[in-house]
C-alpha cells in the first residue's frame, strides 16, 4: 500500500512539471506583460468591471500583454478590455471543485489543476500587478506580491492598487497597526500605488518599464526572454 501512494506522489511531480514546461513553452515570447486580479463576483454593471476593461484596454494599446485569472467577473473584463484593443489576452485557468468557465475573451489559454504552478506564471512574465477589489485570492496575490518584493526574491515592479473606496480600510490598517506594532516599516508601504485613474495606472507602469527595464538585463533576471520584445 505504501509503495502504492509512493508511486503516485512521484506521479505527481511530473504531472506539476509538465505544468511548468506547458507555461514557459506558451508564454516564453509574450513580451512585457501585466497581470490583473480581482473578484469573479463583480459582473458587467460593475464599476469595477468597466473600469478593469478601460485598464486592459489602454494596457494593450501601449504594446503590454494582459494576463488574467482566466474566470469571470473581474477577469473577464482584463481579457475583454485586451482583446477590444487587439492585444495579446491571456487566460491561466484553474481547475476548481466549483468549476470555473473560462471566459470568452482569451486569445492565448492555459489550463493548470495547481494553484502554485498557475502563480509563478503570473509573477513570472510580469513587468507590473493591477490589484482591482476582490477577495481571499486577490489578497493572497497582492501580498505575495509585496512579499517577493520586499524579501528581494523578486525584482521590484509596480503593483498598483485600484478602487480606493474598497481598499482604503486595509490600507489604513496596514498604515495604522502593522506600522504602529513594527510588523512592516513605513517605508514597505512604498512598495505599492492606489489610484483610481486608468490613465494613472497605466502611465505607473510604462514610466516604470521604460526607466528600469527597458535595455537592462533585469527582463532577464525575471525569466523573460529579450529577443522578439518591442520597445515600447
Amino acid at each position: 500500500m505504501r509503495d502504492d501512494l509512493l508511486g503516485n506522489e512521484t506521479w505527481r511531480v511530473f504531472r506539476i512539471m509538465s505544468e511548468f514546461v506547458e507555461g514557459f513553452e506558451a508564454l516564453r515570447n509574450i513580451g512585457p506583460a501585466v497581470s490583473i486580479f480581482g473578484s469573479a463576483r463583480l459582473g458587467k454593471t460593475s464599476k469595477y468591471y468597466q473600469k478593469t476593461m478601460k485598464i486592459a484596454e489602454l494596457l494593450a494599446k501601449r504594446g503590454f500583454a494582459v494576463i488574467s485569472g482566466g474566470g469571470p467577473g473581474i477577469m473577464e473584463a482584463a481579457n475583454r478590455g485586451a482583446a477590444r484593443a487587439k492585444g495579446i489576452s491571456i487566460g491561466l485557468n484553474i481547475e476548481l471543485p466549483l468549476e470555473q468557465k473560462p471566459n470568452r475573451y482569451q486569445n492565448k489559454s492555459l489550463h493548470f489543476k495547481h494553484f502554485f504552478a498557475r502563480k509563478v506564471m503570473f509573477v513570472k512574465y510580469a513587468v507590473g500587478y493591477v490589484i482591482m477589489p476582490g477577495g481571499f485570492g486577490t489578497l493572497d496575490e497582492f501580498f505575495e506580491a509585496l512579499t517577493l518584493i520586499q524579501t528581494q526574491k523578486i525584482s521590484h515592479f509596480p503593483v498598483v492598487v485600484v478602487g480606493s473606496d474598497y481598499w482604503k480600510g486595509l490600507i489604513r490598517w496596514m498604515k495604522t497597526t502593522m506600522v504602529k506594532e513594527g510588523t512592516i516599516s513605513k517605508e514597505d508601504l512604498d512598495l505599492f500605488h492606489m489610484t483610481d485613474d486608468p490613465e494613472k495606472v497605466v502611465e505607473i507602469i510604462e514610466d516604470f518599464y521604460r526607466d528600469e527595464i527597458e535595455g537592462k538585463d533585469l527582463m532577464k533576471i525575471r525569466g523573460i526572454p529579450l529577443e522578439g520584445i518591442t520597445p515600447l
